[in-house]
């Protein structure tokens, strides 16, 4: 087939192409590093020369398995790397046990080289463990901000789709590799090679570090009720401490009554167990994502005893929160 690529002119960077190395964890997210790769290689194709090129690496530097079951075979281990090289930790799923000793020192070593090093989904949690995030700005998947704000307290987590601070950034995980990866290129390059990247991929909006991972909530729950949402965000602020329905029906300027009819007509169900279920629902990621204790888990969700904590779980997930942590020992993430 014919290549009809219309090639944008760039100026020339002194020097080598930019290299970017990606360190593949076991069970790493295939979406994340493959939205990433493809940026670099489109970038090429669509500037008509090589501006970027790309190492995989990984511990034991053989075969490596995503999260999908596909193998992918490494160029290396954990080499000692260039200075002026970008790496990108890529996690996925059990990425607290994809975490070793031998990576964390190896993450360290090459960061004090001063390079730029980040992590892609999950991998927040790796660059976080290396304590390579202390006193930054990041992200991580919305399913891990709970366990990862309890553990990491001294990080400035965002809800951002990515974050680029200094020489450290994090992305949200899924597509939003995309969008860091048109940032960088556009820093490189400009904006008209980040753009007709953008097209080549059918990416018809790109994201800034402005932007927030997670739909709003009107379009989460399809409901388009503005004080139903100005509620709903409330409340998933003050899960630790919640908040009275009298309380929140007086912040909208509504009364106690027509907050009940608003949760029941469109959610079918009442203020107090729309807020339990998304107290819960942080517990259970907890329980799963954490070693925190069950009696911590509970207050970090509201809960005053441990007792009512574990018969509000018990209703909703029919088991304890005691069985639900031994059941998933190995702590999965997304």
């Amino acid at each position: 087939m014919e290549d009809n690529r219309q090639i944008v002119d760039v100026t020339p960077q002194p020097g080598k192409p930019r290299r970017f190395v990606f360190v593949l964890l076991p069970q790493f997210t295939l979406l994340s590093f493959a939205s990433a790769l493809d940026s670099l290689r489109i970038a090429n194709r669509m500037a008509g020369r090589e501006l970027y090129t790309w190492k995989l690496i990984g511990e034991g530097g053989d075969m490596i398995q995503c999260s999908a079951g596909t193998e992918f075979k490494l160029d290396d281990d954990l080499v000692d790397l260039l200075r002026d090289d970008t790496v990108l930790i890529c996690g996925g799923i059990h990425v607290q046990k994809a975490t070793t000793k031998r990576l964390i020192s190896w993450m360290r070593r090459e960061a004090r080289k001063g390079l730029m090093m980040g992590g892609l989904c999950t991998a927040t949690y790796t660059l976080a463990k290396a304590g390579l995030l202390d006193g930054k700005r990041a992200t991580i998947h919305w399913e891990n901000q709970d366990s990862f704000a309890e553990e990491f307290d001294e990080v400035d987590l965002t809800k951002s789709v990515f974050v680029v601070d200094g020489n450290r950034f994090s992305t949200a995980g899924g597509t939003s590799s995309i969008d860091l990866m048109l940032n960088f290129i556009a820093d490189d390059y400009g904006p008209e090679l980040a753009n007709a990247v953008a097209d080549q991929q059918i990416y018809s909006s790109i994201r800034t570090d402005q932007d927030t991972q997670r739909l709003s909530v009107p379009t989460r729950i399809g409901v388009r009720h503005p004080k139903l949402g100005q509620v709903i965000q409330k409340m998933e602020a003050y899960i630790e401490e919640p908040i009275s329905p009298a309380t929140l029906a007086q912040e909208v300027g509504m009364s106690t009554r027509q907050l009940e009819r608003l949760f029941r007509r469109y959610l079918n169900r009442s203020p107090k167990r729309y807020y339990m279920e998304l107290r819960l629902q942080k517990a259970r990621n907890l329980l799963m994502q954490t070693d925190m204790s069950v009696i911590n888990v509970a207050l970090a969700c509201g809960f005053a005893s441990p007792s009512h904590f574990s018969k509000c779980y018990r209703a909703h997930y029919s088991t304890t929160p005691y069985r639900e942590r031994g059941s998933h020992g190995a702590k999965p993430e997304s």
